[in-house]
């Protein structure tokens, strides 16, 4: 056999696994499709997945859970076969919930197990049509629930949130798994599953870079394992582009059992069809840095983007050391509908949302509008307000079309004459002991909210389109006094983009 006959040979598996997913793909219900949170692996990133793995163990005992039509399975044996001689059996356990996608995948690994043979690897594989997590937490009772089973894992989880309630909340639970998303659950249990020195590679969303209710995730990953190397996509739109998915997603390898090095390895590429990724080593204390109580993780994809975290950090100022607090509004409107009024009338307060943002400031009433312009003054509401007073504002979503992720106004008394507002729950607002800022210090604090490099920074750390209340307590902040200079430079409408940059950054030394 030539070795073109048997390069063609050894891509097989690969290339009819991704064929099975664009033929299957559209066939699926997507309600099903969504409830399941099913994204099935690309070609290239499958293959970019398989290529992060070191050397492997002779006996290869792989995982890969939530397998969809074998995508990853087919990209990792492909790339034993063709580099990875220390290999001499495999056996595969792939789970898959999915009666629709189990026929493709059983399908893809006969096509491995003939691949595998041709290599003269041994392969051996088991498809399990239950629920992972759910199989795992039963103690002992079967061979694959048993801890340190496998000594590699490739993972492309489903994405969906957890209910509270729900019967898999509770097994996971039962193994000492705190987390709200699928995702995070199926790498959390895979690592449990893991035998020292196990390597995982995953491409997931990266919301569980920051944000409160990712913590308790992000401890377990680091208590039981390393982080060698986290591979980003400029691009939100283009890791699953068939699928129309718009998350951030980013790539990471972990190996179980080992102290966390001194360094990692960070790459990035425009999306998987793009062959020539940059990459670069970062010190491990830029990407979770010292005694940050929330384990963020953040990515200086670049060396800008390094140089320009190191320039925020070294601000000197927390919002606690400026007395300044961050709170999420108050107003939830689908609980408060029937206090909720369409335009002010008698007995009614301004309400916020973030549709009565403009130009730096709030512009009330948006009469017309889709949304609520009052709230209903009364003993029901008392607790929804906040008194008279200059307060900053900012988003805590912003849509995916937005250029900004942090986008924040000012709500100044003296425009809208109310002795009391409310804001509505998709706001944040900046206060000093719930009542109003002074106008200066409001003005800067929005401008600095709104410059380039703050938001930036801020994408390093937030893969997602949420800004948290916690997130912006995490940020540093010039002086007080600073503040205030910048503050004073402002006027009746938020000045131009290149005026604030060209602003902060004198504060940024």
């Amino acid at each position: 056999m030539t070795l073109a006959e048997e390069s063609a040979q050894l891509l097989t598996a690969l290339n009819h696994a991704d064929n099975r997913r664009q033929v299957i793909s559209p066939t699926l219900d997507p309600e099903r499709r969504s409830k399941l949170g099913q994204y099935m692996s690309p070609a290239p990133v499958a293959t970019f997945m398989a290529r992060l793995f070191d050397r492997l163990p002779e006996e290869v005992r792989l995982l890969d859970a939530g397998a969809g039509v074998g995508s990853l399975s087919a990209a990792f044996i492909n790339e034993v076969c063709q580099n990875h001689p220390e290999v001499k059996s495999i056996d595969l356990t792939a789970f898959e919930v999915d009666p629709a996608l189990c026929e493709q995948l059983i399908a893809t690994l006969s096509d491995c197990e003939a691949e595998c043979h041709a290599s003269g690897i041994a392969f051996t594989c088991r498809v399990i049509s239950e629920d992972y997590i759910l199989h795992a937490a039963e103690p002992l009772l079967s061979e694959q629930a048993a801890p340190n089973q496998y000594n590699c894992a490739i993972l492309n989880p489903p994405y969906a949130k957890i209910n509270s309630n729900s019967t898999t909340r509770r097994a996971l639970r039962g193994m000492g798994i705190e987390t709200t998303n699928l995702y995070t659950a199926f790498v959390a249990v895979a690592l449990l599953q893991l035998e020292e020195k196990g390597q995982l590679v995953a491409i997931t969303p990266r919301s569980f870079c920051n944000g409160t209710y990712f913590e308790p995730f992000r401890r377990l990953m680091f208590e039981r394992a390393s982080l060698k190397h986290v591979h980003v996509y400029d691009s939100r739109k283009h890791a699953f582009k068939d699928d129309d998915v718009l998350q951030e997603n980013i790539i990471y390898r972990l190996v179980t059992g080992e102290p966390q090095a001194e360094s990692i390895t960070l790459s990035s590429s425009h999306s998987p069809a793009d062959l020539t990724p940059t990459s670069r080593e970062i010190s491990f204390n830029e990407v979770v840095v010292p005694n940050d109580k929330h384990c963020y993780i953040r990515l200086a994809v670049s060396e800008e983007d390094g140089t320009l975290a190191l320039r925020v950090r070294a601000l000197p100022q927390s919002l606690a050391d400026l007395g300044i607090k961050v709170s999420t509004g108050r107003v939830v409107d689908f609980r408060a509908r029937e206090h909720l009024r369409k335009d002010p009338e008698p007995g009614t307060v301004p309400l916020i949302y973030p549709s009565h943002f403009d130009a730096g400031y709030i512009s009330w009433p948006n009469l017309g509008g889709k949304k609520a312009n009052a709230l209903a003054d009364n003993e029901d509401t008392e607790k929804l307000m906040v008194p008279k007073g200059i307060y900053v504002l900012t988003k805590r979503f912003s849509s995916k079309e937005e250029k900004r992720r942090l986008v924040a106004v000012i709500y100044d008394p003296e425009r809208i004459d109310a002795d009391k507002v409310g804001f509505e729950n998709h706001l944040n607002y900046f206060h000093i002991g719930g009542k109003g800022l002074s106008g200066d210090l409001a003005r800067g604090l929005a401008m600095f909210l709104n410059s380039t490099a703050v938001d930036q920074y801020f994408r390093q750390f937030s893969g997602h389109t949420q800004v948290n209340a916690t997130d912006l307590r995490g940020l540093h902040y010039p002086t007080l006094e600073q503040l205030e200079k910048v503050g004073r430079r402002m006027g009746g409408e938020l000045p131009s983009q290149e005026e604030i940059d060209e602003i902060v950054e004198a504060l940024l030394v």
